[in-house]
């Protein structure tokens, strides 16, 4: 009767999960899709405690577990910054891999393989994939959080020969999983799976050293779907369908929006993930740098709120920069001036824009901007062309003309949101430093650019006051 309980259980909340993503993937439907995960995550954890074997004498260790993991959750939910998330998830991912690694271990260690030889061999590379995948997805998270924090430079780490690094890593890890299937001896197996659990974490933190500030946002989905593949090789150890099924579909999901991402980019998957980028600039670059373009011209709020009012037509294109000012509910107030005079107002969001995949749209969706007004790359970009007015808040990598013009451009052939083709661009920057893939972009000294230096919130607020006066 329990095992019918719990499988019935996991049925609905493995649909429950699938809704939650399909929900997810729609501004409108977003709210549904997180409640559809909660409810599905309750389902969860309440058929496992009352409906599995052998729980009993766990259940006051679980309690507290869950109830500490909940006030620490409730506690990082209410203080973390939307600046903070990209780095909030890349560490939650660590979680995961460091779960799969600690459930792979105790697995083997408590002896539980199945009897027979092929059932024997089945659940052994079970356990060594497991703890090969949390490990890698382990430390490549905690480095990605680092970066994304800050605490390590945004440049990527290039060894000499590391892809020859990263080949005998894999070469050697293979190896040991066929010395730690075939070997009787449980020595032998614990030192196979020692020195391949230290190598994986080596491996892990390696591969996201070596990728640069530009591809952290494919880096953090790309960690998610490892997460996923974690814990779905963790429900194949535990023999739990529902941890297989979440698993597969975070692994999945991931995936295709790692792969949505790189081609946002012009990049190949694998060329994210050998890295590299950004670490060297081209030899015309090297030769351009420190000299000045061009001249920049740069404008008040108080003109940048008379030239937006005069405008027919305006698209605001969201960056990174504007998370870290905070700036996105001034900036819903200033659309909503601007439409009251009877303004066009857009906003346009590239793939990649901040440093997680839909950044600027959770940040728009928190200051309840409208859905429709907010469109993608592919679908706004014709409109550069018959717009009065852009403003640019904080973003410098999407808006790069480089991109499609100069071929010594690091970036060369990403496609970017074509901004420069409007009458008037007007960009918010706190200076000329460059963005967070170390690219100069010749936007900020076009004919038709002009430069709002200072701190976004204040510049935001600056053109909200002009526009009310």
């Amino acid at each position: 009767m329990q095992s019918g309980l719990l499988s019935a259980s996991y049925i609905l909340s493995s649909v429950l999960f699938i809704l939650s993503l399909g929900g997810l993937s729609r501004h409108e439907t977003a709210r549904r899709g997180n409640l559809y995960g909660v409810v599905g995550f309750v389902v969860a954890t309440l058929a496992t405690i009352l409906f599995s074997d052998g729980l009993s004498g766990a259940l006051p260790i679980l309690a507290v577990s869950l109830v500490v993991g909940a006030v620490l959750g409730a506690f990082l939910a209410a203080r973390v910054q939307m600046t903070a998330m990209p780095q909030l998830v890349a560490i939650l991912h660590s979680f995961v891999g460091l779960a799969a690694v600690l459930v792979g271990w105790s697995t083997y260690l408590g002896g539980h393989a199945p009897s027979g030889s092929a059932a024997r061999v089945i659940h052994l590379l079970e356990t060594y994939l497991g703890v090969f995948i949390g490990a890698v997805t382990l430390t490549g998270s905690v480095m990605a959080f680092g970066k994304l924090q800050e605490l390590i430079g945004s440049k990527p780490l290039l060894l000499p020969g590391r892809h020859l690094m990263n080949l005998a890593i894999l070469v050697v890890s293979a190896a040991l999983g066929l010395w730690f299937v075939g070997s009787t001896d449980t020595a032998d197996q614990v030192t196979a799976l020692l020195v391949m659990t230290a190598l994986a974490l080596v491996l892990g933190a390696h591969l996201v050293l070596a990728i640069g500030g530009a591809d952290m946002p494919v880096v953090v989905s790309m960690l998610n779907s490892y997460s996923g593949w974690a814990a779905a090789a963790t429900g194949f150890l535990l023999a739990n369908d529902l941890l297989i099924v979440t698993g597969a579909l975070v692994g999945s999901s991931g995936a295709i929006l790692s792969h949505i991402m790189c081609k946002a980019m012009n990049r190949s998957f694998l060329s994210v993930i050998l890295g590299g980028f950004g670490g060297e600039a081209p030899a015309s670059a090297k030769a351009t740098a420190g000299s000045v373009p061009g001249d920049v011209r740069a404008i008040e709020a108080k003109d940048t709120a008379a030239l937006l009012k005069a405008a027919k037509k305006v698209i605001v294109v969201p960056g990174y920069g504007m998370a870290v000012a905070q700036a996105q509910h001034p900036i819903r107030e200033i659309a909503a001036e601007l439409k009251k005079g009877g303004t066009e107002v857009l906003f346009a969001i590239h793939p990649v824009a901040g440093r997680l995949p839909g950044h600027m749209n959770v940040l728009l969706a928190e200051a309840n901007v409208p859905y429709d007004i907010v469109l993608e790359m592919d679908e706004i970009n014709d409109d550069f062309k018959t717009t009065d007015a852009v403003l640019v808040i904080g973003a410098n990598d999407i808006v790069n003309p480089g991109a499609l013009d100069d071929p010594s451009s690091p970036i060369y052939g990403m496609p970017v949101l074509t901004a420069w083709e409007a009458t008037t661009v007007i960009v918010l920057k706190r200076g000329m430093a460059t963005g967070y893939s170390g690219v100069d972009n010749p936007l900020f000294y076009k004919d038709n650019t002009r430069m709002l230096f200072g701190d976004a919130k204040k510049s935001v607020d600056g053109i909200l006051a002009a526009l009310k006066t």
